[in-house]
């Protein structure tokens, strides 16, 4: 459980940190930003998030601000999970995943 988490973890990272590259990329040049291609390659990186949390948020939401949404949805399911995974590796440190936590657990002063 504790591996399934950790990668769920880095996947919620990675796309999070689609997210802010694209943002950063298309700071330099907004008006042209869906022609640069870093901006597309961030852009189809990030495209399942965006298609997700616009299907979750209602209309009212404007679609230029779907990628705002997800990022901090993102940001939240984040540490979210960062949670639930301490608590799980509390558990059973022996888990696949859990070295960190175990390492520090043995590191702890008694």
């Amino acid at each position: 459980m504790a591996f399934f988490l950790l990668v769920l973890k880095t996947l919620i990272f990675v796309a999070g940190l689609c997210l802010l590259g694209q943002f950063i990329v298309g700071i330099f040049n907004w008006g042209r930003r869906h022609e640069n291609f870093v901006y597309q390659v961030f852009e189809i990186a990030t495209r399942p998030v965006v298609r997700f949390v616009r299907l979750i948020t209602p209309r009212v939401v404007l679609d230029q601000h779907v990628p705002l949404v997800a990022f901090l949805l993102l940001f939240f399911a984040y540490w979210a999970v960062g949670f639930w995974m301490r608590d799980v590796c509390l558990e059973d440190l022996t888990q696949k995943g859990c070295e960190g936590f175990a390492r520090v657990r043995m590191e702890a002063p008694r």
